[in-house]
């Protein structure tokens, strides 16, 4: 049985890296005693990844909200949350005068990326799953057909 294959290596790699990255970060300030602009910039990719990532996954609780508008208020969280980010950071180092409105690009335009392969990702696994069940009824009622006239 093999554990890695075609549609799951890139995702494993991923995680690997991930971890590895993050190990990385840690033991560096750890030996080094000192946390850098980079490992900060890192864990905050890192941090805002999970965030997005936790708030696309759960567009299914909302079905009987248009989905635009489930899309719209995903986006509307995500953004009051990194901004908020910000500003907390705001108390511990000095933003630069253009701050927000680079948090705002620089979470914005891999978001809306990564959101339209989302969801066109599930709405071609919608019409995946509705194609099978199509399938399924088929067989299920020329199964029945065949089973009245025997």
């Amino acid at each position: 049985m093999k554990i890695i294959h075609k549609q799951n290596f890139f995702p494993i790699v991923c995680v690997i890296f991930t971890i590895l990255a993050m190990g990385k970060i840690v033991l560096e300030a750890i030996v080094m005693k000192r946390f850098g602009d980079d490992q900060g910039n890192f864990l905050m990719m890192f941090l805002l990844s999970l965030l997005a990532t936790a708030v696309l996954s759960q567009h299914y609780r909302f079905q009987n909200i248009p989905l635009p508008a489930v899309i719209i208020l995903q986006y509307l969280l995500l953004i009051a949350g990194v901004m908020l980010i910000t500003w907390l950071s705001s108390f511990f180092e000095p933003l630069h005068r253009d701050g927000y409105r680079d948090m705002f690009l620089s979470f914005t335009i891999p978001y809306g990326i990564g959101a339209a392969v989302y969801y066109i990702s599930l709405f071609y696994e919608v019409g995946r799953a509705n194609q099978t069940l199509k399938e399924i009824r088929r067989y299920q009622s020329e199964k029945s057909k065949n089973s009245e006239t025997i």
